[in-house]
Order: C-alpha cells, then sequence, then structure tokens
C-alpha cells in the first residue's frame, strides 16, 4: 500500500460509535478500533475471506440483508450496527445449527474451555439448544503419532484447508460433497499418514474446535513419574519459553525461562535440560558438515535438516534431493542420544532406565521420535514428546500458579545453551547460529558483529553472502513449506544459485509451531521472534563452539566434530517415503 493510500480514510459509524479507519479495512477489523468483538469462526486473520459460517453477519443502513463483517469492506459513511434483534437471532441461529450436528461433549473434549464454539455458546448464554440433534458417532482417526482427527466436531469453517493449501502448499485436507453431507476429509478419505501430509499440525493451530488437535501424552508422561524405578529427564525447545506464558494470560512473547522450570520440577521431572544445549551441538555437526562438503567437493547446496515438518515433506515430496540434506539428527533427536549414553554414563544410571521427555513446540516432533533410525540397543533416543500445549494442561493439572512461580535454572551438564541456540526457533536462526561457528572456524577470525541481518525478518524467502576469507558463500532460507517449495524445486532442477539453505516447516520457524498456542498469529509469531533475539543478546555466550558444556562433551566423549562416534550418535539418513502419498 503507497503511502498516499494510507493516509485515505473512511468515516463511518459502528453502534453510534463515529471512527475512522484506512479505505479497505474491512468491518470486522474496523470494529476492533471501537473495542468491539465481532462474533466469527470461520474468519481468521492470516488467511483469506471465506464467509462460510456467517457468523460475523452485522446490520448495515440502506442494506435489505445483513452483510458478513469478515468480507465487507468499509465505505464513507457507512452506518453499522452489530447488536440488534435481527443479528442476535441469526447469529443464534447459526450456533443452533452447528451444535445440532457437533458432538457436545465438552467435558471429555480436548480443548474443553479452549474452544471458540463453546465460547461463543457461552456469549450469547445458549445453554439449552434448541433443535434435535443429528451429530453422527464420533469418527476418531488416530492412524499417527502426532495428529488426532476428529471429523464429528468439525464445524467446517475451512480453516485447516485454508492454511494446509495457501500456507504450506500441500493440499492434504479438502472438501467433499454437498449440502447436508458436505464435509472438510483428506482425498477419499484416506488416514493422515496415507496422504501427502507431512504433520506439520498448522491444521491444529487454527481449528477452532476439537476437530483437529495434537496426539495427547501426557498420561504416558504422568506415567512414568510414578514409576520409581526410572530416572525421567525432560528437555525444553527454545520457541517453548516465549509462548508458554501465552496459556497463562501474560503478554505474547513474555520469556517465561525460569517460571517454566520451576513447574517441571515441581511436577517431578529429575532433571530439566535445555534444547538449546543440543541447539549448540547441532551447529557443531551441521557447521563441519557444511565446511567439509564445501572443502571436499560434496553435495551443494547442503539443506537444513532439525525441521521434522520439512524433513518429512522432503521424503514424500522430493525425495531425491535427499543427498542434499544434512545427516545431522535435530537438536531434540541429539539430545536424547547423549542423554542415553554420555549423560547416562555420566551419572551411572543404565539407559534403558531413563525416559528422555521433550517440550516441542512441533506436532511432527512425536512422529520423528518414533522414526526407526532414532535409536539404538533396544531403545529410542526420545522416549515421549509434549507440545507447549500439552505442557500447559499439566502445569494446570498440578494446580500451579504459573505467572507467580519463583524462578529456577536448568540442570547441568545437558543445560547451558548459547545465543546462537536460542535463536534456532526464529526462522533464520539456525542460519545465523551456523555462520557465526561456521565463520570463525574457516577465518580462525572473530567476527565484529555477531547479528547476521539479511537472514533475520518475516519475510518468506531471505538471502545473504558471507565472505569466508575469499570464499563467498551464498544462503538462502525460507520458512512455510510453499515458500520452501520455490527453493527446493530450484535444488532439484540442478540450478540452485546457493551454498547452504535453510528450511523450517511452520510459518515463522519454531516459534509458530503446530503445538504451539492456539490462538498463534503472524503478529503474535514476529512477537516471539524478537523475544529470542533479544534473549541472544542478552546471554553471556552467543556462538555454539564457546558452549563450555559442548566443549567439555567432545573432549570427554565425541573428541571431534564429524568423528566416528559423533557420526554413529548424532547422524542419520533419510528414504523415499514418496509411495506413502
Amino acid at each position: 500500500m503507497s503511502p498516499k493510500a494510507k493516509e485515505e480514510m473512511v468515516n463511518l459509524t459502528i453502534n453510534n460509535m463515529p471512527l475512522s479507519v484506512p479505505k479497505g479495512t474491512r468491518v470486522i477489523e474496523a470494529a476492533k478500533y471501537v473495542n468491539i468483538d465481532i462474533p466469527h469462526l470461520c474468519y481468521h486473520p492470516d488467511q483469506k475471506v471465506k464467509a462460510h459460517c456467517r457468523m460475523c453477519a452485522v446490520e448495515v443502513e440502506g442494506s435489505r440483508k445483513l452483510l458478513a463483517a469478515c468480507s465487507t469492506l468499509v465505505w464513507e459513511g457507512m452506518v453499522i450496527h452489530t447488536d440488534t434483534k435481527k443479528v442476535r437471532d441469526t447469529q443464534v441461529g447459526i450456533l443452533e445449527l452447528i451444535l445440532a450436528d457437533h458432538q457436545q461433549d465438552c467435558l471429555n473434549c480436548a480443548r474443553n474451555k479452549n474452544c471458540e464454539l463453546q465460547s461463543l455458546c457461552d456469549r450469547f448464554n445458549l445453554l439449552n439448544p434448541s433443535l434435535t440433534r443429528v451429530s453422527k458417532p464420533p469418527e476418531v482417526q488416530m492412524n499417527n503419532p502426532s495428529i488426532v482427527r476428529n471429523p464429528s466436531k468439525c464445524i467446517k469453517c475451512g480453516r485447516c484447508v485454508n492454511v494446509c493449501e495457501q500456507v504450506q502448499g500441500i493440499s492434504a485436507l479438502t472438501y467433499s460433497n454437498r449440502s447436508d453431507d458436505f464435509r472438510v476429509t483428506t482425498a477419499f478419505n484416506a488416514p493422515l499418514d496415507s496422504t501427502a501430509c507431512v504433520l506439520c499440525g498448522q491444521c491444529s493451530v487454527v481449528c477452532p474446535t476439537a476437530a483437529i488437535v495434537e496426539r495427547d501424552n501426557t498420561h504416558d508422561v504422568f506415567n512414568v513419574l510414578h514409576d520409581p524405578n526410572k530416572h525421567v529427564i525432560v528437555q525444553v525447545a527454545p520457541s517453548v519459553r516465549v509462548a508458554l506464558g501465552d496459556e497463562f494470560g501474560l503478554p505474547p512473547g513474555s520469556l517465561v525461562t525460569g517460571k517454566m522450570v520451576s513447574a517441571l520440577k515441581i511436577i517431578g521431572f529429575d532433571k530439566v535440560f535445555d534444547t538449546n544445549f543440543s541447539a549448540d551441538l547441532t551447529i557443531m555437526e551441521e557447521g563441519a558438515e557444511l565446511i567439509d562438503r564445501l572443502t571436499n567437493k560434496g553435495t551443494l547446496p547442503m539443506l537444513t535438516s532439525c525441521s521434522p515438518g520439512w524433513v518429512n515433506y522432503m521424503e514424500k515430496h522430493h525425495p531425491g534431493i535427499r543427498p542434499h540434506v544434512s545427516t545431522a539428527k535435530s537438536p531434540q533427536q541429539m539430545f536424547g542420544a547423549i542423554s542415553k549414553t554420555y549423560y547416562a554414563e555420566k551419572v551411572g544410571i543404565d539407559p534403558k532406565n531413563i525416559v528422555t521427555v521433550s517440550v516441542m513446540p512441533c506436532t511432527a516432533k512425536k512422529f520423528e521420535a518414533q522414526r526407526p533410525e532414532m535409536g539404538r540397543d533396544g531403545y529410542r533416543d526420545v522416549d515421549i514428546v509434549l507440545t507447549t500445549r500439552e505442557l500447559t494442561k499439566m502445569i494446570k493439572y498440578v494446580g500451579l500458579d504459573f505467572e507467580n512461580l519463583n524462578s529456577s535454572d536448568f540442570d547441568s551438564p545437558l543445560g547451558i545453551g548459547s545465543g546462537a541456540g536460542a535463536i534456532f526457533g526464529a526462522s533464520g536462526g539456525v542460519m545465523e547460529a551456523a555462520l557465526r561457528t561456521v565463520y570463525e572456524t574457516v577465518t580462525k577470525k572473530e567476527l565484529d558483529k555477531l547479528e547476521f541481518e539479511d537472514v533475520r525478518g518475516f519475510r518468506g524467502i531471505k538471502e545473504a553472502t558471507v565472505d569466508l576469507d575469499g570464499l563467498e558463500v551464498k544462503v538462502a532460507i525460507a520458512h512455510g513449506l510453499t515458500n520452501a517449495e520455490a527453493l527446493v524445486s530450484e535444488v532439484e532442477a540442478g540450478n540452485s544459485p546457493y551454498t547452504f539453505i535453510e528450511i523450517m516447516g511452520c510459518p515463522g520457524g519454531c516459534i509458530g509451531g503446530g503445538g504451539q498456542p492456539v490462538a498463534t498469529t503472524n503478529n503474535i509469531r514476529k512477537i516471539r521472534i524478537d523475544a529470542l533475539y533479544s534473549l541472544d543478546k542478552s546471554l553471556p555466550i552467543r556462538k555454539s563452539h564457546e558452549n563450555p558444556e559442548i566443549i567439555t562433551l567432545y573432549d570427554k566423549y565425541l573428541g571431534k566434530p564429524l568423528g566416528h562416534k559423533a557420526h554413529e550418535l548424532l547422524h542419520t539418513s533419510y528414504i523415499d517415503r514418496s509411495s506413502f502419498i
């Protein structure tokens, strides 16, 4: 929008309150200027307008019919009423129709007290729906370790279809049939693991009900916590600490690291560790791999491998580029491998008695932990994966006053992470962390400025050029799989101009993962990104290769990056999963 267009304002009235808003503003957004929240279900600020549900109906003077606030642009002199009898009767009628075709089992629902449909029923005091229920029996689909679908709770809003198609470019979800048999489903109603789905979970973030949720593993965690024979440790991803506070009424982007650690210790974990530690470890291995490929004319460009949604996408849709993908495991899996070997030896506990739990912003991490390659000697690297949303459930179950908890520190020896590890959660963060280490390793010079501004920001595709003492390295970053497709297509065609590419499967990176709070929007994603960069700037150690616990790990156990033991524990391989579609 040009500066001139930005200045062009429209005068209107909403519920007898005059206001001026920029030309091109939709009624539903204009109402927010006077603190009016127009009821809605299908509308989402990050998606194209669908106008499916009509819950946002408003009365406009001069119009013979009610208008949808989500799709109607304001005009000069417009007079809008959001609270007339006609509007209310229409909205109540729509709710009644939805409820008639909805499983009204709120007490048994994963989204109880966090459901947009339930909130609207409360708002309209709709306690006893009058229409006869015609809902079909539950059709719960639990055919993968990450995502649960319950079509009987679907309200046909289309948010999941939109994010899957427009943001991720997958189109695993679609519409079928017409009239009263209209539904959101997969092609031929196939299970998700038999579709193009990559288990990123973005559908679960935008779903207003519990039609799509993460697979809940909280009971599994409580069970092992109550087993006296198990030593239960937990790792927490960097992006969780800037999102968890949202669930407890704190401002978006609030850094709650200390409170989070305290909560986990009170819940009963024997040790609470930081995934930032293994993010630093990932940089040591991935950075060394990049240098090795540059030195020995290996396959380039090299693509990052820490996002399991992206890895799933690659294996299903572009398996031919597998040689380009770094063999380094993700930070989650590296931590698991070290926890069952180095840590087990250090504390003198049989690995079979160690249960490694991870708290991640990502639903695809649940699938990643169960991959056959991720373990050895009869045990898995990571045993149980929780999302940010599941950790919230556990904190609430224990009854903790989260906001008023005192702060605690992560435990050692896997609890120190650098600023480079912290920014892993933001799109461009992995690239920046790698460049800090690769630059100083190759050039033997100290960076004057650690911030690589060109790889930061919320642009879908970012690029930069780094001079390694005469060796020019061109890098690129993409977040969200639709953006990733543009870079991957070049790699597949053999004409990519880049040396190193970072791809994060979710919008904004891990801070916008499919396991984050359901209120996540792009504006909130940007706030979380800023919070991680602020955290990086505040930490005493900002480079992965300067993390003292990482240095000790190599000195005492691993030897060197890409060495025999490091390769055995910290690297993996990929498969062609295109036949799964």
